[in-house]
């Protein structure tokens, strides 16, 4: 394979788009890794530099390589029941939503959903500590800008290494064995399936028009590639998008310093509307 420079102005290039088009803040230090992952990219499509492949991405207007391109410089590394405190909290909320849910109605948002194992997971647990979870309306819309983690999440189909570290009642309860090929994979059952929404959604440019509010709102790992202004225009969305009490949770290496008149840290990045 063909490894092809990048220059500092080719990369200025990438920086500047991608910060346009998803606010995906690029520092100097990265270059080396957009190079070493889009290279491959480059000799699949014939191009001799990485000028040509940024005209390539600007002119291509069904958003294609675009989605290609977030994909190869993020990072979709996701798991079951990720970030146990937050679960172990959850539990603990779990009194206090059905008190205040006496419609028996739960809305959910999974904002950077990658793959999918998240809005499972929430599923899962609600599963699990729900009385009479069948007679609750719940829905999750569950969103990413990449369409290939996004594909995947939708077949909600995993290879038998994502659920080994699962409680067995779990795995039993909220899977069923597929063959796909000559491989066995755990299928997501139908009644947890039906109640995820995957779509496409940019979290930067897209309109917040929602026709409810949401009970809780997952934003983990997301908010690293964003710089503050994006990450505080984010945050100030997602709270007017909570009820009072409601919780929002981020990635452990993700904090907020801004908004404490809105949101109040519970520990754990777990945030509550004040």
């Amino acid at each position: 394979m063909l490894e092809i420079p990048l220059t500092p102005e080719e990369f200025a290039l990438f920086r500047r788009y991608i910060y346009e088009k998803v606010g995906i803040s690029l520092s100097d230090q990265k270059t080396t890794l957009v190079k070493g992952r889009l290279n491959k990219r480059l000799n699949q499509l014939g191009l001799r530099s990485f000028r040509d492949y940024y005209d390539h991405l600007v002119q291509d207007k069904s958003g294609n390589e675009l989605t290609y391109f977030v994909s190869a410089i993020s990072t979709n590394v996701t798991s079951f029941f990720r970030e146990s405190a937050q679960w172990t909290w959850l539990k603990e909320y779990v009194p206090e939503l059905i008190a205040s849910k006496k419609d028996k109605k739960i809305r959910i948002w999974s904002a950077g959903c990658s793959s999918g194992e998240e809005p499972y997971t929430i599923l899962m647990f609600l599963q699990t500590h729900l009385p009479d979870f069948e007679k609750w309306d719940i829905k999750i819309l569950a969103t990413d800008i990449s369409s290939k983690v996004l594909s995947h999440a939708v077949t909600g189909q995993y290879e038998a290494k994502s659920v080994e570290q699962l409680p067995k009642d779990i795995v039993i309860k909220s899977f069923e064995k597929v063959r796909v090929g000559n491989e066995i994979k755990y299928a997501v059952r139908p009644l947890l399936k039906e109640k995820v929404l995957f779509r496409m959604y940019n979290l930067i440019t897209d309109p917040f028009f929602f026709k409810n509010k949401f009970d809780m709102i997952f934003c983990r790992n997301v908010m690293i590639y964003f710089d503050d202004i994006n990450r505080q225009q984010l945050v100030s969305r997602f709270a007017g998008l909570l009820p009072k009490g409601s919780p929002l949770f981020l990635g452990s290496s993700e904090s907020l310093t801004t908004h404490k008149d809105t949101l109040k840290l519970l520990g754990s990045s777990i945030y509550r509307k004040l």
